[in-house]
Order: structure tokens, then sequence, then C-alpha cells
């Protein structure tokens, strides 16, 4: 199990590869992952950056209690879960959720879990930067639909 906050851009698919390298080769044999970016688009408006601010120790905290939740649901061999903060622009990943496991349904399942209860219990705020140079913040997460 583990936790980052990036301060700066990452890729996703690196960090994958760096964890699942440390696990038991042919202990799992399904991997769900999901990486969330920055759209240049909410609430209809133009956005052109966000500043994404956090609570250091408590965000951590909150994001590994999320996945002990996940993993007292559904057999998984492991998790992880990066999320980016401070300023991001566009196209820029902010979230990523690997989950591994068995098999593909709980491995589907729990990333899906862990995406949906970071984006309701992690203590997460967004300022973003719209087109025409005003700010505001972003008060409710997109539904997961």
């Amino acid at each position: 199990m583990a936790v980052l906050i990036k301060s700066e851009t990452f890729n996703p698919a690196s960090l994958q590869a760096a964890h699942e390298s440390s696990l038991n080769t042919g202990s799992f044999g399904a991997t769900a992952t999901f990486i969330g970016s920055m759209r240049n688009v909410n609430e209809g408006d133009d956005v052109i950056g966000m500043m994404l601010e956090h609570y250091p120790g408590m965000t951590e905290k909150e994001l590994e209690a999320i996945i002990e939740d996940a993993r007292s649901q559904w057999p998984i061999d492991d998790a992880l879960i990066v999320h980016r903060v401070g300023d991001i622009k566009p196209g820029e990943p902010i979230v990523l959720t690997a989950v591994w496991s068995a098999h593909r349904a709980a491995a589907f399942d729990a990333c899906r879990f862990l995406m949906e209860a970071l984006k309701s219990r992690a203590p997460f705020w967004k300022k973003e930067t719209l087109k025409d140079g005003t700010h505001r913040w972003v008060e409710r997460n997109t539904p997961g639909y």
C-alpha cells in the first residue's frame, strides 16, 4: 500500500510500474488503474489553471484509511494512490489510483471505490483560474456517474 502526494507533474505509468516492481511477481492476476487529468472546461467556463491545496498529514492519513477500507471489502493484494497538489495546468495528471488483485472484479471494484471515496473524503481544495483571469473555489466534485 502506498500514498504519494506530488507537488510537481508526474508520469502515472512510471509510478505504477515502479510500485508494481516491488510486488511479488505472480501473486496478482489483475491490475486496475484510473488516471484523472485536469480539464480545460468546468461548469461551462474555460479554465486555464488550478491551485490544488491539501492538509498535509491529514490528507495522507485519510487516503491510507480509504485504502484500508477497500482492503476490508475486496481481496486485493496492494493499492496505490498518487495525488497532485500545487499549480496544475489543463491536461496534466491530478490523480492515479491503482489496485492489484488475484481477479479483475475485485481490482475494478476496489479501484473505483478508491477514486470515489477520495473525491468525497480526502481534504483537498481546488481554486480555478478562468480564461477571463478571475478565480473561483470549486464547491463540489464532479459526480462519478
